[in-house]
């Protein structure tokens, strides 16, 4: 039976990064009343909060578990990370608070999304950190999440940028702040040796404010939609069903599959596939679930000549970003140093303490894919298909990376920590062979976006100012607003994404 709770000012789904941020900023005025629904725990665990152990959270409740069909370019279903915790994909991340190269955001301007390039968002990059010692026009101080590089670094990823700079590549001075490319450390979000997740840096503090209400637990069923309106979410705890109102509006925050998925379970989506999955139409979007893509990965994986240091951050402790062909407006291609071997299953994979990797992820992709539902039942994950190297030129991205990144892992600066080429192996060298390596151990970078992507035509799901096309009081302010991805990995952006959300909803 559902029963029928208060109505508030602003109803937020998700709990994610995103719904963190906007649930803090809407109640730093004590006249908001905002309710803050999260699927998942609010309890943490010790491992999220150290953060070499980051890869075993992938395997807790803390990950909704999704898997991807099976893509036509490899064959094979691939796991895809998707939080579900407070704080989201910042409690179980990697833990790299970066921008990409601001020629990726003003591709988004340059496509139409007036306000949308990288100037624009500027201001809710730096509000959302602290930074020390960096350029004050382009990094922030004060702001909720303490970033920087890694302490201490392990040598190993030292050595690594060392030969990158041997190879002919620039050291980047902040490649983590959007302006440069070339090699450097990353910045993390670790602060004296933990996790700072977007949870920690914006909830906790703001969790005793009068006008913030957070359930946890709270898997959201559907929103109610009335005269063109969003008036209510539909969502079950372990005490049973209830319907929540709203009066003023009512923002989607659970991530690119799940906002989506929950748009869809509401009528609002591509009509033919509604109808054909049992949901009554309340408005063709067809943009809603398509658009789907992220960032591919692959890797190079080198038995160590004598045992890696262990780690004390996030194992992806430096990368670069680099132009594989000349004419590009910006750099494609991530080049990521980690201190333990890669995740590819082999006879000869070097054990750990024993391996290092470069990773080689496209920065770019053009290979698009879609979030269907797989059933009107809220609990069942929807069908995902990033469709991983649908286009060819991704794959093409990815040769020259792990060319690249063989260059680097043969210089003079890593003698000392050499063994020998673990993955693919010195003998795979030809174009076939090696994008057969590539198809085989296709590893997504779990940076998902665009299932509700930001724009004016019919292929758009929201506005500039994030608003649904076709429902007042609805807005979607996440990963999957973002109509093509940047060239990092994708925390840093979402949580710019909402901050500037949560300035449009201020009245």
């Amino acid at each position: 039976m559902e029963s029928t709770t208060d109505s508030y000012d602003y109803v937020v789904v998700g709990g994610g990064t995103a719904g963190c941020v906007i649930a803090a900023r809407l109640t730093e005025h004590d006249d908001a009343r905002v309710l803050l629904l999260e699927a998942g725990t609010a309890h943490t665990t010790t491992d999220m909060s150290a953060p070499p152990a980051w890869p075993a959270l992938l395997s807790t409740s803390a990950n909704w578990g999704d898997t991807t069909v099976p893509q036509r370019a490899t064959g094979t279903a691939v796991p895809i990370a998707r939080g579900r915790a407070l704080g989201g994909g910042s409690a179980i991340n990697a833990m790299n608070f970066v921008r990409g190269h601001r020629s990726s955001y003003d591709a988004w301007a340059e496509s139409g999304l007036a306000g949308w390039g990288f100037d624009d968002l500027l201001p809710y990059f730096k509000r959302s950190e602290n930074t020390s010692g960096r350029d004050p026009t382009l990094r922030g101080v004060g702001g909720p999440l303490t970033v920087g590089p890694p302490t201490p670094p392990n040598p190993v990823v030292a050595s690594l940028l060392e030969a990158a700079a041997e190879t002919g590549h620039p050291r980047a001075s902040d490649i983590s702040g959007g302006a440069d490319e070339g090699f450097g450390w990353a910045d993390l979000n670790i602060v004296d040796g933990r996790r700072q997740s977007a949870a920690d840096a914006y909830l906790t503090p703001a969790l005793h404010r009068p006008g913030l209400t957070v359930v946890t637990g709270a898997l959201a069923h559907r929103l109610r939609i009335t005269g063109g309106r969003c008036t209510a979410v539909e969502y079950s705890t372990e005490d049973g069903t209830f319907a929540v109102g709203c009066t003023g509006e009512v923002v989607l925050t659970a991530g690119t599959m799940g906002s989506a998925q929950l748009l869809m379970l509401s009528g609002v989506g591509p009509g033919e596939h509604l109808r054909r999955t049992g949901v009554d139409v309340l408005v063709d979007l067809p943009g809603v679930g398509a658009n789907l893509h992220d960032h591919p990965m692959t890797n190079v994986v080198y038995r160590s000549a004598r045992p890696v240091p262990a780690a004390a951050n996030n194992h992806g402790e430096a990368f670069g970003l680099v132009r594989t062909e000349p004419g590009l407006d910006g750099p494609d291609l991530q080049v990521l140093f980690i201190d333990a071997p890669g995740h590819i299953p082999a006879a000869d994979m070097p054990g750990a303490g024993q391996g290092y990797t470069i990773g080689v992820s496209p920065m770019l992709p053009r290979s698009r894919g879609s979030v269907r539902l797989a059933s009107t039942d809220p609990c069942v994950l929807p069908l995902v298909d990033p469709d991983y190297f649908g286009d060819d030129r991704d794959l093409d991205t990815a040769l020259r990376g792990l060319r690249l990144a063989r260059e680097i892992g043969r210089a003079h600066a890593l003698d000392a920590w050499r063994g020998h080429e673990a993955q693919p192996g010195p003998g795979t060298t030809g174009d076939d062979a090696l994008r057969d390596y590539v198809r085989r151990t296709l590893a997504p970078y779990h940076h998902p976006v665009g299932t509700c992507r930001i724009g004016d035509d019919a292929a758009s799901v929201v506005d500039t100012t994030l608003r649904v096309h076709g429902v007042d009081g609805l807005r979607v302010a996440d990963g999957s607003v973002i109509p093509s991805i940047p060239s990092a990995n994708t925390n840093a952006t979402v949580c710019a994404i909402a901050e500037r959300a949560a300035e449009m909803l201020r009245p």
